[in-house]
């Protein structure tokens, strides 16, 4: 069952180091839970959701950093699952600003920035994306490094794994290609039941 909702959050996500940037600009309900957050980034990045997560965000409470996402024993720290956390009460005009890893091998870490909060549209669908720049990046291609690598070596038929990564990547890549109306978002809930069990 949807909740119902008057505010919205608008977030720019950057991912940190991409030159030129990588970026999303997307809308998304007030009541969201991080765990929502994380499907909306995945979406609107292009990532497919097949590593870990985590957002670090201070506390306003007591402006402590605050690790929420999957708890995991592996990683040993406490880490507040993000099912249980609104955005709402975390992000503010005062508190604007988080990170967002993805892939703990990789470290693609996301700069999340709160925009501006805005009064629903009355036939708006939520969320949203209404911006970006640039495709996102192959899952497992190293991390920025790797993909920077990755790019060198699809550009150039010269370059000694040129013929290699076209084949890994299944044939063309376009780095400037991003299209918002090629976004489709996934129902967080059903995703989490489907992931988490």
């Amino acid at each position: 069952m949807k909740k119902k909702f008057e505010k919205v959050y608008q977030f720019r996500i950057d991912l940190r180091d991409t030159k030129p940037p990588i970026w999303r600009r997307i809308q998304v309900p007030g009541t969201y839970t991080f765990w929502d957050l994380h499907v909306a980034i995945q979406d609107a990045m292009g990532w497919t959701d097949s590593h870990l997560h985590e957002f670090e965000i201070e506390d306003p409470t007591d402006g402590g950093k605050v690790r929420i996402g999957i708890p995991n024993e592996d990683y040993g720290d406490e880490v507040i699952p993000d099912w249980k956390r609104n955005i709402s009460n975390f992000f503010s005009e005062k508190n604007p600003k988080a990170w967002y890893i993805y892939d703990f091998g990789d470290s693609w870490e996301h700069m999340i920035v709160l925009e501006k909060i805005l009064v629903k549209e009355k036939d708006a669908d939520y969320p949203r994306c209404i911006d970006g720049k640039r495709a996102c990046p192959p899952e497992d291609c190293g991390g920025v490094w790797g993909y920077e690598e990755f790019l060198r070596a699809i550009r150039n038929p010269k370059h000694k794994e040129h013929k290699e990564m076209l084949e890994w990547i299944g044939g063309e890549f376009d780095s400037e290609h991003f299209d918002v109306k090629e976004v489709k978002f996934i129902d967080p809930d059903k995703h989490r039941r489907d992931a988490l069990g």
